[in-house]
């Protein structure tokens, strides 16, 4: 942070990072493609991770992720609403068990995640897409923890 304007320093790029830690970023990646290869719902993962990512206020992912769903052509009204869930009827039981897990398991470390919310994400999904959705969002916070703390500039909207 600039004290003299207030205003943030740039931070690190993302290719400055994936050159000074390939082994991080391959790990990473792993995660993703594991989870992402388990068969879920694609839309699905990037609406938990762009949520996710709100939560944790990485711009880089949040962006990131916005621009992914759209090019799978995520429902536009999701995407706009995807911060007001909770409240917002476009989004389905499915997503909703979903979209309330990640927000659980991303805030578990200052309270315990409900066994409502476990009952609900089982209501929904098999055990093992419930363990494919835990490691899709502890992928996303630990991508958010060094995009957000390596302060990453959001990619424009036509990349990532």
């Amino acid at each position: 942070m600039n004290v003299q304007d207030g205003t943030r320093d740039a931070g690190f790029s993302f290719e400055a990072f994936q050159q000074a830690m390939p082994e991080a970023v391959a790990g990473l990646r792993a995660m993703t493609k594991a989870a992402a290869d388990a068969g879920l719902d694609k839309a699905l993962t990037e609406l938990m991770k762009i949520r996710v990512s709100q939560i944790n206020g990485c711009a880089f992912c949040t962006q990131f992720h916005l621009n992914a769903a759209r090019r799978m052509g995520v429902d536009g009204a999701k995407l706009d609403l995807v911060a007001a869930w909770h409240d917002a009827p476009v989004f389905n039981p499915r997503e909703r068990a979903a979209l309330a897990w990640a927000e659980h398991l991303t805030a578990m470390g200052a309270r315990a995640v409900p066994e409502t919310a476990e009952a609900e994400v089982q209501a929904h999904f098999s055990p093992a897409e419930t363990m494919h959705l835990t490691v899709a969002v502890a992928t996303i916070n630990a991508w958010n923890r060094i995009a957000g703390g390596l302060r990453f500039l959001p990619p424009t909207r036509q990349e990532g």
